[in-house]
């Protein structure tokens, strides 16, 4: 909602930097509350525009202008979109815990100027704050903040309610106070007398608190436990369960109101004992027991442990607190009970997750890295069969694009269901959701056998073709994928059970170099050699690989000794080395690949697709990405037919990287082939 005028921001603007200072936050944290507000009222750009700021003060700023869109989205929402979501989206866009803070106190300034609003503003304001902010205040502990949040909140929503319970507290507030200051001398005699140093003293009890506890337990005012209450603070863990032994011997405790969060922290790390006894005159207590550390972590939270430390780095004990506090936002609902919110945090603690929007409004969360047919998935699995393309923020993207936080999706499809099989292949980068790929699995699976046989011969008959390769024993394949079957095989391999990589590793393996025709007295090669290349029964003699058919490491290889120049290596198929092989055989030997893996080899590839604005400047930008070099290219488009032909002369290291290279080049748009040239 629109803050009404300059002057009440300026107002809320001193009480928020109090509130900030009372949680211990940093120079750099209120600076950037103030240019905040001052850019919202255009005072501050013309003075210290973004350009001037240090990087972490812009980073704090971004924050509170990212929140913008979470307050857009709540005052849009409609039925598919949940507050929780909204405040898991809230976390998410945002790249400092401060801004977090920030957001709380400004929020908490506002509810206390409140009354200067009209009703439909107050109502709004004491929603999103329901909504968002206590909640977040609750998940993180900021108990000094969460319970004035709730409050101020529910006087605006429910002024009636509110009024009559502050009027009962009101009324009975002297006899309250005289019996809490009976139970507290009481308290400190046997406490002394036990040799326990605590301090003792009455504890606050909250409206809201009391209004949710009489829902909850569908009871009136007088039948609370809690209206009276007492809080103990002592030195340590074993102090605390020694006060308790001390108050159940002085006052009989009631029978299921007994809580021990120390031993089982809530979700949000909150730690103390508490116990309901039946104290003077027979009135219920509640007594509360707890460190002094504790107490700081409940009344602060996550503030309470801010270190920062200009121009250093973070504490470690806060990154591990961020940590947890991102998890703990993916509960489900505010019911959620400690236990299982902890075993939520213990089974995936380091997982970081990108929350996307649906056209909608729907927040869906997916793992950090997943692409736009993820989501398509995600949101439903027939959405995902006839996905054709997808917009984020209104653009049109390809279903590789990985989206960001905060992202609003919109999926294309089309009527007939039809995903297709290189959505399997990990190469081309179109699903990375475990989720995603099994339900791309089960539909291919349903297909005939005959068709992923032919689909998966025809994987294979591609991969050799791109990669050149040619009277590959292809019945040693199916056993290094523990497989007894060339058809098994097959079927894996068109389910994405089996990658193209990896059959690509597979055959680098299996090439072996044939026997010469006359090979001379054989010796094998030396064991540690450092060479690329081993010659048998000759050594420290020059190598070149030859330019005609360019072998790479796994290819079948031949050497032929030439007048000056050394050895030159070819490929056992290669066509000159036969030609050379009959008109001087003895000039044949034989030569294999060495242990030396980081040496790179010179190949050329063929690239063909429709021509198009930026198409060469994407391949390039592939294969620098691919940690190939380009070494030349050559490039010729037919004016007729818009065929662009382009020729790359590359340095690779292995089959691998070069099968990972022309998967990837095969998936760029408007590319229809990419192979390499024999």
């Amino acid at each position: 909602m629109e803050w009404p005028d300059a002057e009440l921001r300026l107002a809320t603007l001193a009480a928020t930097l109090q509130l900030l200072g009372d949680l211990g936050l940093d120079d750099e944290t209120l600076a950037a509350t103030i240019v905040y507000e001052l850019d919202s009222l255009g005072e501050a750009a013309a003075v210290n525009g973004p350009a001037t700021r240090s990087a972490g003060l812009q980073l704090l700023i971004d924050g509170q202008i990212a929140a913008e869109k979470v307050w857009a989205l709540h005052a849009a929402r409609g039925a598919h979109t949940s507050a929780e979501g909204l405040r898991r989206l809230l976390l998410a866009i945002v790249r400092d815990l401060r801004v977090v803070f920030i957001l709380l106190a400004r929020q908490l300034a506002r509810l206390r100027a409140a009354d200067r609003l009209d009703e439909a503003q107050r109502r709004a304001l004491a929603t999103i704050t329901t909504d968002i902010h206590a909640p977040l205040a609750n998940r993180l502990g900021i108990w000094q903040l969460k319970w004035e949040l709730e409050d101020l909140a529910f006087r605006l929503s429910q002024p009636e309610t509110y009024k009559r319970i502050a009027k009962l507290l009101d009324e009975r507030r002297v006899d309250r106070e005289t019996y809490i200051a009976t139970a507290l001398a009481q308290l400190r005699a046997v406490l002394a007398e036990a040799g326990i140093t605590a301090d003792v003293a009455g504890r606050p009890k909250h409206i809201y608190s009391i209004w949710k506890k009489m829902q909850r337990k569908d009871g009136d005012f007088g039948a609370l436990y809690d209206i009276r209450a007492v809080r103990l603070l002592v030195r340590d863990v074993p102090a605390c369960y020694a006060a308790l032994g001390v108050v159940h011997s002085l006052w009989p405790y009631v029978p299921g109101e007994f809580d021990d969060y120390i031993a089982r922290p809530k979700g949000n790390h909150y730690q103390s004992l508490h116990t309901a006894v039946v104290g003077p005159e027979g009135k219920t207590l509640e007594v509360q027991i707890r460190t002094h550390d504790m107490h700081a972590h409940a009344e602060l939270g996550v503030a309470a442990h801010w270190r920062y430390k200009e121009g250093g780095g973070g504490d470690a004990s806060f990154e591990r607190k961020v940590a947890w506090m991102r998890q703990l936002l993916d509960a489900k609902d505010e019911g959620d009970d400690d236990s299982a919110l902890l075993a939520g945090l213990r089974t995936d603690l380091h997982e970081d997750r990108v929350y996307l929007l649906t056209p909608r409004g729907e927040v869906m969360d997916l793992p950090r890295g997943a692409t736009v047919l993820d989501f398509a998935y995600h949101v439903h699995t027939d959405v995902g069969h006839r996905c054709r393309g997808a917009k984020v923020n209104g653009r049109i993207v390809p279903l590789t694009f990985q989206p960001a936080s905060g992202d609003r999706i919109e999926i294309l499809t089309a009527k007939e269901k039809a995903p297709r099989r290189d959505w399997l292949s990990t190469q081309h980068g179109f699903l990375t959701t475990h989720r995603a790929i099994e339900k791309v699995r089960t539909w291919f699976k349903r297909v005939d056998l005959a068709a992923n046989l032919s689909a998966g011969r025809a994987i294979l008959d591609k991969e050799l073709k791109r990669l050149a390769l040619s009277n590959v024993e292809l019945d040693s394949l199916p056993p290094r994928f523990h497989h007894n079957q060339l058809d098994d095989f097959l079927v894996a391999l068109a389910l994405g059970d089996i990658s193209a990589s990896q059959v690509a590793r597979a055959l680098h393996e299996m090439v072996a170099p044939p026997k010469p025709v006359a090979a001379p007295a054989l010796r094998p090669p030396k064991s540690g050699t450092k060479d690329a290349l081993t010659i048998d029964g000759v050594g420290n003699l020059l190598t070149q690989l030859a330019r005609c058919c360019q072998p790479l490491p796994g290819d079948a290889v031949m050497g032929f000794i030439t007048r000056g120049r050394g050895v030159s290596v070819h490929r056992a198929d290669c066509v000159s080395l036969a030609r050379l092989r009959v008109r001087d055989p003895s000039r044949v030997i034989e030569v294999e690949w060495g242990n030396r893996r980081e040496q790179a080899y010179e190949i050329d590839v063929l690239v063909k697709g429709y021509d198009r604005k930026w198409l060469h400047k994407d391949i390039t930008n592939v294969i620098a990405s691919a940690n190939a070099h380009l070494l030349a290219v050559n490039t010729r488009v037919d004016p007729v037919s818009g065929l662009a032909t382009m020729n790359f002369a590359l340095r690779v290291t292995d089959y691998g990287q070069l099968s990972s290279l022309l998967g990837k080049l095969a998936a760029v748009p408007n590319v229809i082939e990419a192979r390499r040239l024999a």
